[in-house]
């Protein structure tokens, strides 16, 4: 179990650190969508080419990049949907079997699913060397080689998860196995205050 819990901390810290880079990547996004937003207007009103179509892919990209890569660090910072109805008023031992058997029925298998039925879509379109069909746009295959990355990563997760539920549910405590981790929000709040 030491070993197994040693892993998941090494799986938490990897997704922790890119949870942090995707929150840096939000700024971007927004920072991307104000400027375009401004260019456009300016453009229209002074007759100047200050957007792109490059600008407007860079934004939706780092909307899937956030998406897909932030998803393993809101699992892991408890963060994610839930069905709170049949979840939230349960004992502590309840809600550890429910995301023991989650995690090994649903969220893993998808994972393996999702990478497996990727795999073609992404090969092609790194073979080819994908772009975007759009004048002046990106290549689209890096984009694409996130959702494997991400399904792996996400199910990396979900095996650390488990690994924490099994240990707790023999006789660890809560706060050994670390099973709960406040978002980096939360963290960050309690700093300040």
């Amino acid at each position: 179990m030491k070993t197994a819990l040693s892993l998941s901390r090494l799986i938490d810290a990897l997704n922790r650190r890119i949870g942090r880079a995707m929150g840096w990547a939000t700024l971007a996004m927004v920072l991307i969508g104000a400027f375009n937003a401004i260019a456009r207007t300016v453009e229209r009103r002074l007759g100047l080419e200050l957007s792109s179509n490059a600008y407007l892919e860079a934004q939706w990209y780092l909307f899937s990049l956030v998406f897909l890569l932030g998803a393993p660090y809101a699992l892991r910072a408890n963060a994610h949907v839930r069905v709170d109805v049949l979840y939230g008023q349960h004992p502590p031992r309840w809600k550890a079997w429910t995301d023991l058997l989650g995690s090994l029925l649903f969220l893993i298998p998808f994972c393996v699913f999702a990478i497996w039925s990727s795999w073609d879509f992404v090969g092609n379109s790194i073979k080819v060397r994908e772009l975007s069909p759009d004048p002046g746009g990106l290549p689209r295959w890096p984009l694409k080689l996130v959702v494997p990355i991400a399904f792996g990563l996400l199910g990396l997760q979900g095996l650390s998860e488990a690994v924490k539920r099994v240990a707790f549910l023999s006789g660890m405590s809560a706060e050994d196995v670390n099973l709960e981790e406040p978002p980096f929000v939360d963290r960050e709040m309690e700093e300040l205050a």
